[in-house]
Order: structure tokens, then C-alpha cells, then sequence
């Protein structure tokens, strides 16, 4: 059996293929925004690289709790909470299903859900959403498998106050990458907007250095490496663009990482080589934090690779 939606349509990958190669000089950006506009019924949306980008950003443009669903839900609505050290409330469902009468004995927070439980059971988004209302619970929704909706319930911001979604293989929106994030508070994207920029590294370097930073050494590469011919296609310096965000944001998050805890940065990029009786040891270790004896070993992984620990 052919499932047309594991990959981008034929039309999608055509478009890709011609931007890549500099035949459409188009500012697909902000064509595709206006068209989420009206999908959400949002009036601000934000591009991102991944449907994990978008949670982080509607998370950390949030106060107080996160609520979460005992099940049906996606494992980064608690990984993301723990980076930004935000507490987490655990509400209790039916196999998944948000049963409202859950909801009466929480007075705050913010409750973030996927429109079908476990991608399998639809939420009954309209009758959380008025519950959220009246006890001034942000409703977050991850509509990666909701946008669409022929009823025009699920990813519809008149019962979401923040949606988001992922854009890449399977979701209902396939580009292959990708993600979004949608409201009609200003606030949530100015407030993550500030988050960043009052973040400074170990040494006190601010948002506008980070990234002068990050823009020098990664210009430095494209001239060093001889790219620059490269950059002539549009969705080249797409790429590079969000290179660079992704950069300043996965330095912001290693930051806050660093200010919650006592463990502090003792090494990095630190060789290795030690011979045992019947076998060698040597490598280069990532990154090392130490507290007091404890010592923490941090290998960082940019793609996919087979660990093979057998001797």
C-alpha cells in the first residue's frame, strides 16, 4: 500500500527543485504565512524548522504550569518543559482523551495537547477550549495531524489560543522539514522574541553579539570553504539563515540549561585514549560538565548514527 502522504506531492517537490536552482525568485516566506493565516484563522504566524521549534517557542511564551496529558500526547511537550524548567502539571485522561471534567480542579496553567489523541482519537477541541476560557487556561494545540479539518474544528485558532505544527514527513502539511507556530497574541511571539534577546552566555555576551557572532564564524566558513557561488540560490540562503538561528537559539538553550543547574562546563572537544587488556579506548568527548566528584559526559549528535558498544 502507497501512502501519498509520507512525502511531499510531486507539485511541492517540483517548486523545491526550482527554487533550489534559482530558476523562482519568489519570497515563498511570506506567501506561505498568508496562506496559514488562513488555515489557522491566526492572525500572526512564524515559520520554523521543526515541529519541536514551534512547541519551544509557544512553551516559552508562556507563564506558570504546563499541563500536560498522561497519554495521546508527543514526549517534547515534556522534554521542552523540563529545558525551560517549567513546572508540570499531569492531567489525568481518558486513554487519551481529555475528559473536561479533568480540568475543574486546575486553576492555572497552560494546557498543551495534539488534536488526536495518540494520532488516533479526535479531541474535543471546542468544548476544552470554552473550559480553558473560563479558567484562563492557554490552549495550545499540536495540529500537525488536525490542519484541514473539513468541520473546521480542529487547527482553527477560534478554539486554540497558540497552534502549532510540524511540516514535515507524515503530517497533513508535508514539505519534508519544517514547522509553524500561529496566534492572535502579539505577545506570544514578542515575548519569545524577548526571551532570547535577555539571554547572555558565560560571558556576558547579549542576544545582538551572539548572533554578530554566529553570522562572523559562519561567513567565515561559506569564504573559507568557497561557497559563496552557492548562495546565489534562494533556498540556499534559506538554509543558512536558519543555520544561523538554530545556532543562536541551541547556544540559548544550553545557557538556561547551565543557569538551572550547579554543573559547570570543564571541557570540550577533549581527546581520549586509553588502552585496557583487550581493547583501545580513544575518541573525543563532546563536552564535559563537572559538580563537585560528579562528572557529566555530553556527545552531541547532529544526524543519525549506529552506536556499536559490542567487544
Amino acid at each position: 500500500m502507497i501512502f501519498k502522504f509520507k512525502e511531499p506531492s510531486n507539485k511541492t517537490k517540483e517548486v523545491m527543485s526550482e527554487v533550489a536552482k534559482g530558476n523562482i525568485d519568489t519570497d515563498f516566506e511570506r506567501e506561505v504565512e498568508a496562506k496559514i493565516n488562513k488555515i489557522t484563522n491566526h492572525k500572526f504566524v512564524k515559520l520554523t524548522n521543526s515541529g519541536n521549534a514551534s512547541i519551544f517557542l509557544a512553551i516559552a511564551s508562556t507563564e506558570g504550569p504546563i499541563i500536560i496529558p498522561d497519554q495521546g500526547g508527543w514526549n517534547g511537550f515534556k522534554q521542552i518543559a523540563h529545558y525551560l524548567n517549567r513546572d508540570i502539571i499531569t492531567l489525568k485522561t481518558d486513554y487519551g482523551l481529555i475528559n473536561t471534567n479533568y480540568l475543574e480542579d486546575i486553576d492555572e496553567g497552560n494546557l498543551i495537547l495534539t488534536s488526536f489523541a495518540g494520532y488516533t482519537a479526535e479531541q474535543d477541541i471546542k468544548a476544552i477550549y470554552d473550559i480553558c476560557r473560563e479558567k484562563n487556561i492557554t490552549l495550545i494545540e499540536d495540529a500537525s495531524a488536525g490542519l484541514g479539518d473539513d468541520k473546521n474544528i480542529l487547527g482553527n485558532g477560534k478554539y486554540a489560543d497558540i497552534i502549532v505544527a510540524s511540516t514535515g514527513s507524515p503530517k497533513i502539511i508535508n514539505v519534508g522539514n519544517g514547522g509553524f507556530i500561529s496566534t492572535d497574541n502579539p505577545d506570544v511571539l514578542e515575548k519569545t522574541k524577548i526571551l532570547f534577546q535577555n539571554n547572555q552566555s558565560s560571558n556576558d555576551i547579549d542576544y545582538n553579539q551572539l548572533q554578530s557572532l554566529i553570522n562572523k564564524y559562519v561567513d567565515e566558513y561559506i569564504n573559507d570553504n568557497d561557497l559563496l557561488d552557492k548562495l546565489e540560490h534562494n533556498a540556499n540562503k534559506f538554509i543558512i539563515k536558519m543555520i544561523k538561528l538554530d545556532l543562536v537559539n541551541t547556544i540559548i538553550v544550553l545557557i538556561n540549561q547551565m543557569k538551572v543547574s550547579d554543573f559547570k562546563i570543564v571541557g570540550s572537544e577533549v581527546k581520549i585514549c586509553q588502552q585496557y587488556p583487550n581493547f583501545k579506548l580513544d575518541g573525543i568527548i563532546d563536552r564535559i560538565d563537572q559538580y563537585d566528584k560528579y562528572l557529566k559526559i555530553i556527545d552531541y549528535k547532529s544526524s543519525d548514527k549506529n552506536l556499536d558498544i559490542s567487544l
